[in-house]
């Protein structure tokens, strides 16, 4: 499906089209009704935070939303000018190429799911994330490992999201502008706070505790995994729920990364693997805040 064939069936995806058919007095798709198909590729779009900005940007346009956030794409249902949906989402600052655009036949049928189990599964994977944040962060301090805090860190930037997505349930795209933001500048401010540490152990050294590394980091895996477990029964219900799957298999692979680097402090008897590995995962989160303000 090709963008001309959107233009040459007039089905009111252009902006162009639509007005050329008002003037002709041919009707043109209702306010209320999807009548266009659009699919945009959002390359910066790789985690639920991302998703949910997406969505947020085109609360009140789109009739219909499928997400595919291994290819990083979102298909979009809509009555409005293809035109307006696509400067929504190139607004967010992540890339926006549209890939095709054509008449739709209504909005997609949404898959069965439970949303007060899906509200469960979210409560739940907000508690264990904050608690690892509050465990690994205080393991961090104490093992003066970078790669701990960092760890905590992106566990912190799970819970937020996970607040975020309970947060906003029912309510309007202002409050979970709102929400997102607020939780946006503390994962800043906390990454900021992050690399000012790796600083510090970097100029005037560290004695990093391996053994505590690796422990501490094999919990976090095991949270992870049961994280993992939490919303492989909802994966498929919708895509916020298969988008919480995916980052969360990502984070457990960070958590290996954190175990790696602690064996390798071990054998070396140098604290440097920890610093990077704590740079790495902490640069990754830096990178999510900043999207998630870029959001007007």
């Amino acid at each position: 499906m090709s963008e001309s064939s959107c233009s040459s069936t007039g089905c009111g995806c252009s902006g162009g089209v639509a007005a050329e058919r008002v003037s002709r007095g041919e009707a043109v798709a209702a306010p209320g009704e999807a009548r266009c198909v659009s699919r945009f590729r959002v390359g910066d779009m790789d985690c639920p935070a991302e998703e949910s900005l997406v969505r947020m940007a085109l609360d009140g346009q789109a009739h219909g939303l499928e997400f595919d956030l291994l290819e990083r794409t979102v298909s979009v249902w809509h009555a409005a000018p293809v035109e307006e949906i696509e400067a929504r989402i190139a607004r967010l600052g992540m890339g926006c190429e549209r890939l095709a655009s054509g008449p739709a036949d209504g909005a997609p049928v949404a898959k069965v799911s439970d949303p007060a189990a899906e509200r469960r599964a979210l409560s739940w994977l907000l508690a264990i994330n904050a608690a690892m944040f509050v465990i690994e962060g205080l393991a961090g301090w104490w093992a003066e490992s970078s790669g701990l805090l960092a760890d905590g860190l992106d566990m912190f930037a799970d819970a937020a999201v996970y607040a975020v997505a309970l947060y906003a349930v029912g309510r309007g795209a202002a409050l979970q502008l709102k929400a997102a933001r607020f939780a946006g500048w503390l994962q800043l401010l906390l990454g900021l706070g992050l690399f000012g540490q790796v600083a510090e152990h970097v100029l005037h050294g560290s004695t990093t505790v391996a053994l505590a590394m690796m422990g501490v980091s094999v919990l976090a895996l095991i949270a992870n995994v049961g994280c993992m477990w939490l919303i492989a029964g909802h994966r498929d219900g919708g895509a916020h729920m298969k988008a919480s799957y995916i980052f969360t298999a990502n984070d457990a692979l960070a958590n290996l990364g954190v175990i790696v680097a602690g064996g390798l402090v071990a054998w070396l008897g140098s604290p440097w693997p920890d610093w990077v590995v704590g740079s790495i995962i902490g640069a990754m989160v830096l990178a999510g805040a900043v999207r998630i303000l870029r959001l007007r």
